[in-house]
C-alpha cells in the first residue's frame, strides 16, 4: 500500500484522544504516514507514530510556530489536535494553518466555546427545546440555596476530563461539605441533577461534513459499573428508586455495546445539527422514557474513536478520504456492531529517537 497523505496528531500520550486517532488511522486501509507530538518523551503514543516529536505546551508562545515548522518539513496535509488545550489554541489560530493549506477537521469556534463550558451547553439545550438535567452554577456557598433536587452531581464547569473532581451528593450536608472543598480548587462549578440509571448511559458520535451536512452517527451503550470504567459508585439513599440501587459516574474510559441505536442517535443528530457542528462531535447522555438527556457535549474526536473504527466507522479516515482524496462518502453508510471491552497494555520505552520541534524554528 502506498502512503497517500501525511497526517499530524498532537497530544499522543496518556491514552487520550490523540492515541485514539492514531489507532483509528492504523486500522484504515490507507497506510498513513503519521507525525506524532507530545510535551514529554515519556509518551506511549510517540512509539506508535512514524515521526515522533517533542513540542512546547499549548500555552507557550512558540507552540504554533513549532507546529507550522513540522508541517512544512513533512508536508503535512491534515492536523488533528489530540488534547483540549491544543484544540483551543489551534482553533484560535486556524487561519495560520489554512494559509499553508492544512486541513483542520474542527468545529466552528462558537461550537467549541459552547461545548467546553458545561453551563453554556446546558443553556443551549434549554433554549432550543432539548432535554437536559437541571443545572445550577455554584460560585459561592450562598448559591447552594438554589439546589432543591437530589441526588446531584458536582463537577467542574470547564475541563474535568476523566471525571476529575466529580462527586455525587444525596443530601444538603454532603452538598455543603463537598461544595466548600470544590470552591477551594475552582472559582465556580456546576451542580447537575442526577438522572436515569447506570444501564442507560450512552456516548454518541455525530459525523458532519464541513458544509454542515449530516454524514452518520454511532453510539456506545456504556458499561459504567465495571472496574475500569467506574469512577464513583454509591448506594442510592434517596427516595427515588427509579434511579436504581446504585448511583454511578464513569471514569471516562468507555467500554460497552456499540451500534446504531437509532432512537438515541436520531435525537443526538438533531442536537448537533442545530448547534452548527462540523467534523465530529461527541454527546454524553442518558436515555430516559424515550428521551435523550444530555449532560455533556465534546466538540472533538472521542475516547471511543478506535472503537468506532473497529466496526467500520472510522471518522479520521472518512474525513481525510472526503476532503483530501476527494472520495464520495455515502450518507448513513453501513457499519458493524458488537461489544468492545478495554484493558491495559504495557510498552518498554527503549532507544526511541525523538525529534525536537524547537530545533526547526
Amino acid at each position: 500500500m502506498n502512503r497517500i497523505v501525511c497526517v499530524m496528531v498532537t497530544g499522543v500520550g496518556g491514552g487520550g484522544i490523540g492515541q485514539q486517532i492514531i489507532k483509528a488511522l492504523r486500522l484504515a486501509n490507507t497506510n498513513y504516514e503519521i507525525i506524532g507530538t507530545d510535551i514529554t518523551p515519556l509518551s506511549k503514543g510517540l512509539m506508535e507514530v512514524d515521526y515522533p516529536y517533542i513540542i512546547p505546551k499549548a500555552s507557550e508562545n512558540n507552540y504554533i510556530a513549532c507546529l507550522i515548522a513540522l508541517i512544512k518539513k513533512h508536508n503535512v496535509k491534515v492536523l488533528f489536535p489530540g488534547s483540549e488545550p491544543e484544540l483551543k489554541i489551534i482553533s484560535k489560530e486556524r487561519k495560520a494553518f489554512n494559509d499553508i493549506g492544512v486541513f483542520l477537521p474542527l468545529n466552528p469556534p462558537k461550537v467549541i466555546d459552547i461545548c467546553l463550558n458545561k453551563f453554556y451547553t446546558n443553556s443551549f439545550l434549554r433554549e432550543n427545546g432539548f432535554y437536559y438535567p437541571h443545572t445550577v452554577v455554584i460560585s459561592s456557598i450562598n448559591d447552594l440555596e438554589k439546589i432543591d433536587f437530589y441526588p446531584v452531581v458536582l463537577k467542574p464547569n470547564t475541563g474535568g476530563s476523566g471525571s476529575t473532581n466529580v462527586f455525587i451528593v444525596q443530601n444538603s450536608d454532603e452538598l455543603i461539605l463537598l461544595s466548600k472543598y470544590i470552591l477551594t480548587i475552582y472559582p465556580s462549578f456546576i451542580a447537575q441533577e442526577y438522572i436515569g440509571t447506570t444501564d442507560n448511559e450512552f456516548t454518541v458520535g455525530i459525523l458532519i461534513s464541513m458544509d454542515g451536512e449530516l454524514i452518520n452517527s454511532i453510539a456506545v451503550k456504556r458499561m459504567i459499573m465495571s472496574g475500569l470504567s467506574n469512577k464513583i459508585k454509591v448506594k442510592n439513599r434517596t427516595k427515588n428508586k427509579k434511579l436504581g440501587k446504585y448511583l454511578a459516574v464513569s471514569t471516562g474510559i468507555t467500554q460497552g455495546e456499540i451500534g446504531r441505536f437509532s432512537e438515541i442517535t436520531r435525537q443526538c443528530e438533531n442536537i448537533a445539527l442545530k448547534m452548527g457542528c462540523r467534523s465530529t462531535v461527541n454527546i454524553q447522555c442518558r436515555f430516559v422514557d424515550g428521551k435523550v438527556y444530555v449532560f455533556e457535549i465534546n466538540p472533538r474526536f472521542s475516547g471511543t474513536t478506535s472503537f468506532r473504527a473497529m466496526v467500520g466507522y472510522n471518522e479520521p479516515d472518512i474525513l481525510i478520504k472526503k476532503y483530501i482524496s476527494g472520495e464520495k462518502i455515502e450518507k448513513h453508510f453501513d457499519y458493524g456492531s458488537g461489544i468492545i471491552m478495554r484493558g491495559l497494555e504495557e510498552k518498554l520505552i527503549d532507544n526511541i529517537i525523538i525529534g525536537n520541534s524547537t530545533d526547526l524554528i
